[in-house]
Order: C-alpha cells, then sequence, then structure tokens
C-alpha cells in the first residue's frame, strides 16, 4: 500500500512516516519546502511538492496513492490561513481523494469538538468532519486531546532550565498520548476493515492536570519547578500577541484551548471501541510516567556525558527531537 502523508514534518506527522516506512509502506509526503524535509527523505520516504493554499498543486500528489493520512494542522494566531489550510484546501483535498479514488482516508480532530464549536480553530475541524463523513470515501477520523511531546517544552524544559512554568490555575485534565501511539495505531488501522468510517478517540491512560504534570517532572527529575500563575482572562487578552513574548512560548500551544480550560472541561474518554476494533490492550498505550523517565534519563545522562550545562546547547548540537 501506498501512503501520502500530510503535515509529515510535524510533531505527529513524523512519526506516522517512520512508522509506516518501519513496517515497509511506500510512503509519499506532501511538502512545501523541501529542504525543511530532507530528513524525511533520508528515512525513505519520497517528497513531493504541494501547497494546501494553492489548490492547482493537489491533484497530481495523488498519482500511486491508495490511501492518505492526514496530520496537519494550522495555528490559533493565524485564522486567515487557517481557513485557507484547514477549510478550502483541505476540502479540495478530499474531491480530489474522491476522484482519485482512494481507498483509506485518516483524519486527526479534537477530542470533544462538538462541544467547543465556537473556537475557530476547532470548529474547521469539524467543518472537515462533516465533509469527509458525507465525501462517500472511507474514512477513519482519530479524536485527540494532547501530546506527551508537547509537555516537554511546556514542563520539562523550564523545570530542568530553572526558568518559569506558566500555569492558570485550571482544575481541567487532559488525558495525553504520545505520538509514537497514535502513529502505531494510525498504520495498523489501514489493515482493519472495522476502523473504516469510524470516528474513534485516541486518548492517554490517564487524564492530567497541569499541577498533577508538575508533581511528576519535580519527583522525577528531582528538581523543583518556579511556577508563575496568569489568569486565563490575560491569556484572552494576549492570545492575538503571545508568539511577540517570550515568556509565553511555553503555553502558546493551548491558547486554542482556553475556553475549554475556562469552562473546567476535562478532555477525556474510553478507549474501549477504539482498543476493541483494533485489537489492541490498554497497556499498548505508553503510560506518561514512563514517557518522562526515559525523558529525563536521557537528557540527564547526556548532559553528564557531554559535560553540557545548557540544555538549549545540547539539543543544538545533539540534534535531538524533543
Amino acid at each position: 500500500m501506498s501512503l501520502l502523508v500530510i503535515g509529515s514534518t510535524g510533531t505527529l506527522g513524523r512519526q506516522v512516516v517512520r512508522r509506516a516506512l518501519n513496517e515497509g509502506f511506500q510512503v509519499k509526503c506532501l511538502v512545501r519546502n523541501f529542504r525543511k524535509a530532507s530528513f524525511l527523505k533520508e528515512w525513505g520516504a519520497q517528497l513531493v511538492y504541494g501547497d494546501l493554499t494553492l489548490p492547482e498543486t493537489i491533484p497530481m500528489t495523488f498519482y500511486g496513492i491508495t490511501a492518505i493520512i492526514d496530520t496537519s494542522t494550522s495555528r490559533e494566531n493565524d485564522l486567515h490561513n487557517a481557513r485557507q489550510i484547514d477549510l478550502i484546501g483541505k476540502s479540495i483535498l478530499i474531491e480530489a481523494a474522491k476522484k482519485a479514488k482512494i481507498k483509506h482516508y485518516i483524519f486527526f480532530s479534537i477530542l470533544n469538538a462538538n462541544k467547543f464549536s465556537n473556537i475557530p480553530l476547532i470548529n474547521l475541524k469539524l467543518l472537515i468532519e462533516n465533509k469527509l463523513v458525507q465525501s462517500n470515501l472511507n474514512y477513519t477520523i482519530f479524536c485527540v486531546s494532547g501530546f506527551f511531546q508537547g509537555l516537554i517544552n511546556q514542563y520539562a524544559v523550564p523545570i530542568l532550565d530553572q526558568k518559569s512554568i506558566w500555569v492558570t490555575g485550571e482544575s481541567a485534565s487532559i488525558s495525553y498520548i504520545n505520538t509514537q501511539d497514535i502513529a502505531k495505531i494510525s498504520i495498523k488501522s489501514l489493515s482493519i476493515i472495522q476502523s473504516k468510517n469510524k470516528i474513534l478517540p485516541l486518548v492517554g491512560n490517564k487524564a492530567w492536570s497541569s499541577s498533577e504534570i508538575i508533581d511528576l517532572c519535580e519527583k522525577i527529575s528531582g528538581k523543583r519547578a518556579k511556577i508563575s500563575k496568569i489568569s486565563i482572562l490575560t491569556l484572552k487578552v494576549l492570545k492575538q500577541i503571545a508568539h511577540l513574548f517570550e515568556w509565553s512560548w511555553n503555553i502558546s500551544e493551548r491558547l486554542a484551548f482556553i475556553e475549554v480550560l475556562s469552562k473546567g472541561e476535562n478532555l477525556n474518554t474510553s478507549m474501549g471501541e477504539t482498543l476493541n476494533i483494533l485489537r489492541l490492550d490498554s497497556n499498548d498505550i505508553e503510560f506518561l510516567e514512563t514517557y518522562f523517565e526515559e525523558y529525563f534519563q536521557k537528557i540527564m545522562n547526556k548532559l553528564k556525558q557531554l559535560n553540557y550545562k545548557d540544555l538549549d546547547e545540547l539539543k543544538d548540537n545533539q540534534n535531538l527531537d524533543f
């Protein structure tokens, strides 16, 4: 089977590409910047030019493709491009997939998206969900809540660097999951007929609040966190200009979900149906504790071996992918 991966250079996309290649799939990656995506070519993927903001570039990328995995998304602080990419571009992508008679289309949306349709970025996901359901394509829509990898810059790195972790003090819990597990599950779903035309949740084994994640990082790393609180109201005011401030970078990924946090809505659900359809066990999904233990051990060992005092210097010199 040959796959076309959209968003292949992103946190999730690169894991999907790696997993697919390891399992013997032929993988094409839709990219705009060949230099930025060169590591995918080194892994064995074929790079094809395509830009969701330029509809005319899309149809040619479907030659020889049997399935699509769309991992791409836009940023909340650029709603013009978000609409162009996540609505117009993907609508054209779906129409092109129909004409190319794609056998399976996998799309990633947001858990409990219907509850937060007033959030622009989530609403765009819902619109594409609906288009895909009505397309007559064989689809699988996986609804996710958050990635382990996003917690590294938000919590682990500031603790190691003794910098502030900015929290809102909300009590909402989120069931984060490792992108490697998402990749494993999405690739497996391609060979399981029962996964077609389903909307399935993909979440971790436990929902975590900010304070619980901080406690976990402190326990594993042996370092105390510097915590600074900022109100959700202040975040709403700064929402459009947060990218200008260095102190806000470690929470910028959460700005799209301010309304979710303010309502205290937990992002968690049962994975029973997903595990049953894909013939998996809950133990096949990595625990956050294990992920952080491996991360901190790897970083602390690298710092000792190479005598680096600065984590940023270590990342630059060792090309580590956190």
